[in-house]
């Protein structure tokens, strides 16, 4: 029997909590939320644990992502950001286990929800604004008045930045959750009309090979874009931070 496609993004409440009319809902959304903290926390700390001066394959992988990370922070920050490098290197490990543990059959993608992006995004959007005030305070609102620019249009161009400096954190969560979303309903269809085909007739059956290899391309092409929605996501969070400390 075929389901929808989108029916592996419902959220299903697996118990509840009653405090006298309060009422909180434990959902397969929150059990893998808890599964990829506790992913990252075991598997960091078992491989770092057992860390030799020549590191293993696994001891490998951590020390090229710190490094990939740290040299991020120092490109698009500069030496203000590295205080800032572990909450950056904390975003894309996050969203990396999340996307990455999506794609495991009968599990679910957080990031494919945009309640939970764009919590992402605006806890992060609020973070930048505290530290862009915490640095400049008051004058963290020349942010919004590009240097240059005619006085006459100065209101004008005020709007728009200030519109635009809004925008960030929904722009951020439409991105990431969008694109996981698209990959994994354009893989159920997929895997659906290859099921129909292989149950139709025997003609069918053979032919079927042809979507079943687009469904192993799929999966590299998903594990893909599972890594670089976590690097964009972590690239602008950093693009953010450097107006915030710098400015203009």
């Amino acid at each position: 029997m075929l389901h929808s496609p989108l029916e592996q993004f419902q959220i299903i409440t697996i118990f509840e909590l009653k405090f006298g009319s309060l009422i909180l809902h434990f959902t397969n959304s929150s059990l893998f939320i808890l599964v990829v903290i506790a992913s990252v926390v075991v598997f960091i700390s078992t491989v770092m644990l057992n860390a030799t001066v020549v590191p293993n394959r696994w001891q490998s992988i951590v020390e090229l992502v710190y490094e990939f990370i740290f040299s991020m922070v120092n490109e698009n920050i500069g030496k203000k950001g590295q205080e800032h490098f572990p909450l950056v290197f904390t975003i894309f490990i996050s969203i990396l286990f999340c996307n990455l543990i999506g794609m495991v059959p009968y599990t679910f993608t957080v990031t494919s929800h945009i309640i939970a992006t764009f919590g992402l995004a605006l806890t992060m959007w609020l973070g930048i604004t505290i530290i862009g005030f915490v640095n400049h305070g008051i004058s963290f609102f020349s942010f919004f008045a590009p240097p240059g620019a005619p006085l006459a249009l100065a209101p004008l161009l005020v709007v728009i930045e200030l519109i635009s400096y809004v925008f960030r954190a929904l722009s951020l969560s439409i991105r990431l959750f969008a694109n996981m979303m698209a990959g994994h309903t354009l893989f159920k269809i997929v895997s659906g009309f290859t099921f129909i085909m292989m149950n139709y007739c025997l003609f069918f059956y053979i032919i079927s090979v042809l979507p079943l290899g687009l469904l192993f391309a799929f999966t590299f092409l998903e594990v893909g874009v599972a890594i670089l929605q976590a690097y964009v996501f972590t690239v602008l969070v950093c693009i953010y931070l450097n107006d915030s400390i710098y400015l203009h």
